[in-house]
């Protein structure tokens, strides 16, 4: 993924800049333009995983995480989601994917959001954010 830098201090450049592809040149690692899937292979290399592992951790459908990884589907933000736990992502690093694939962050005062961040901060897995989710009558991943 692109690397992270303020979003203020980023706006602040282009909102000075005179030349918009001065400011493209100079900031190119700040901005994102690889797609969610090539995003995905690269944290896969990163992080020595297989597709297939992360698939089956984030308890994702096969066939339809085949189709995230190699880009004929976009994902849901849940399916974002669950790809953050299939990956034992943390909370930073959940946002940052979620940011790359265009869905909107988590939002610690949305009760569902502050539980998926709770799971995040304690490395629980999928099956036990579905339970924490289902004991607090909350929908669950993957039910929208």
């Amino acid at each position: 993924m692109a690397e992270d830098i303020d979003t203020s201090t980023l706006l602040r450049r282009l909102s000075k800049t005179s030349d918009f592809g001065s400011f493209i040149k100079n900031n190119a690692d700040c901005l994102h333009d690889k797609s969610f899937s090539d995003c995905l292979s690269e944290l896969c290399a990163d992080r020595g995983f297989v597709p297939e592992q992360i698939i089956k951790a984030a308890q994702i459908d096969r066939t339809y995480g085949h189709q995230i990884f190699n880009g004929t589907r976009n994902p849901s933000r849940d399916k974002v989601i669950q790809l953050a736990f299939g990956f034992g992502m943390t909370i930073d690093e959940a946002q940052r994917l979620l940011r790359a694939a265009n869905k909107s962050p988590l939002y610690p005062k949305i009760k569902r959001d502050a539980a998926i961040i709770f799971c995040l901060s304690k490395k629980l897995n999928v099956f036990e954010v579905q339970n924490l989710l289902d004991s607090l009558d909350l929908s669950l991943l993957g039910d929208n």
